[in-house]
């Protein structure tokens, strides 16, 4: 019924509703975070790799867990199936309360979530008492939803202000972590690449290769080195947050060491696919689907390649029924990043896809380093079909280059409309590409 009713309704009439509902599932369920330890992970990105992080290290501390994210959910060490059509970051207030239940009835000390600015607007995660919240980053992403960044941020700001018992765990390096940070919290942590900070962790000695990342988490507690199984700046930051809430959980250095560094792949997250040891380029498939991402893992790629002949070839596209205005800002991401583009398809949802395309690809020449850098079908491509823009970009690329496929990341559909999805990996045609070229190992 509420689902019909839907679209008749504004929005503060629905978050009514939602707050209902999610009353009636705590008392249904017996208030279950009253039972168990619950860390939140609210930011544009990284919440996913944050709580895998988090996860890890509560696992080598033999603390029981639970675990919520946008690409796995995991009880007591068992891993959930889900549906393959499951698209949202944090759930229904009905699905977490039982989930948190499930893991309460399973033995678990801790349950880690990640919480969207949609799920705290839409009173999801109500009733829900936080033991640690974690502050990734706040990027150009969901001004569909909430208007502007100011609202954006506001709504993050108001998980931390219901939760003044919980700690805090705060992205030094962002701009807006003093308005987090001057919120009332129980004890608070910060971390940075950058910067010192008084109380927390930061990352001194980074040493990068195009798989992996060593460094050195300075802390209150000591200093460890870290071997890091994953490329990326951005994963240093995911690995310090963790790092910082294994430090208020009082799990040992070595301990948060060796659960940061059993991570060696975040399904979707510049997971690389290959098909056989002759495969001599290398294929990648991110979730990046903002311009900050995209210049996160542009950068990281350009990192790895410098030394080499190798060239960046970005396959991109955008949401539908999504922000707008971040479209051609995306493409001058790959203009200013890629040696080779090819613009596609990505979740169109209502909205036209070559409209989309067009929008995201108008972007590119704003991104050039030089004039007359890019032109159309001699160094970048619109290619409407996603399969066949994969095919185009790897059919393209060379020994040493990376192809690097964003957007999708893990996911195992594609949404055509709001309420029809399709079969569609990435990774699957990925690797039967690569298999076609290079045969199988």
């Amino acid at each position: 019924m509420f689902k019909f009713l839907s679209p008749y309704l504004d929005r503060q009439t629905k978050n009514k509703i939602h707050l209902l509902f999610a009353k009636w599932a705590v008392f249904l369920h017996s208030n279950p975070s009253s039972r168990i330890k619950v860390i939140g992970v609210t930011g544009t990105q990284g919440k996913t790799t944050v709580c895998n992080m988090i996860s890890s290290i509560l696992d080598q501390a033999g603390l029981t867990n639970a675990l919520e994210t946008t690409i796995n959910t995991r009880i007591a060490g068992e891993n959930i199936e889900r549906p393959a059509d499951y698209r949202r970051t944090t759930p229904t207030a009905a699905y977490l309360q039982e989930f948190l239940d499930k893991a309460v009835k399973a033995g678990c000390s801790y349950a880690i979530i990640e919480v969207s600015s949609q799920a705290i607007d839409q009173n999801r995660i109500h009733g829900i008492k936080f033991h640690s919240l974690v502050f990734t980053n706040l990027t150009h992403e969901h001004l569909d939803y909430h208007g502007t960044k100011e609202n954006y941020l506001n709504t993050k700001l108001k998980l931390f202000k219901n939760n003044p018992e919980a700690n805090f765990i705060i992205n030094a390096d962002d701009p807006s972590w003093n308005r987090f940070y001057s919120l009332s919290g129980l004890q608070k942590y910060l971390f940075s690449i950058k910067k010192s900070v008084e109380h927390g962790a930061i990352a001194r000695k980074i040493l990068s290769s195009p798989s992996d990342t060593t460094f050195t988490a300075v802390s209150d507690n000591g200093q460890i080195t870290i071997d890091l199984n994953i490329p990326g700046l951005f994963n240093v930051q995911n690995a310090l947050a963790a790092f910082c809430v294994g430090m208020a959980l009082e799990i040992s250095l070595e301990n948060i060491k060796r659960g940061i560094e059993d991570i060696r792949l975040i399904a979707g997250r510049m997971e690389p696919i290959r098909v056989s040891k002759h495969q001599n380029f290398t294929v990648l498939i991110d979730y990046a689907h903002t311009p900050d991402s995209l210049k996160n893992v542009y950068e990281t790629v350009k990192e790895s390649i410098k030394n080499s002949m190798g060239r960046l070839i970005a396959v991109l596209g955008a949401t539908g029924n999504r922000d707008i205005s971040k479209r051609p800002i995306m493409g001058a991401m790959a203009g200013h990043f890629a040696d080779l583009v090819v613009f596609t398809n990505e979740d169109p949802y209502d909205e036209d896809p070559v409209a989309i395309m067009e929008a995201v690809a108008e972007g590119i020449h704003k991104g050039a380093e030089k004039k007359h850098q890019w032109r159309l079908n001699r160094n970048y491509w619109k290619v409407i079909d996603r399969a066949q823009a994969i095919h185009k970009a790897i059919r393209e690329a060379k020994k040493g280059d990376v192809v690097i496929i964003t957007g999708k990341g893990d996911e195992s559909v594609m949404a055509v409309s709001s309420d029809k999805f399709v079969p569609f990996s990435d990774r699957n045609i990925a690797k039967q590409e690569l298999s076609e070229i290079f045969g199988r190992k």
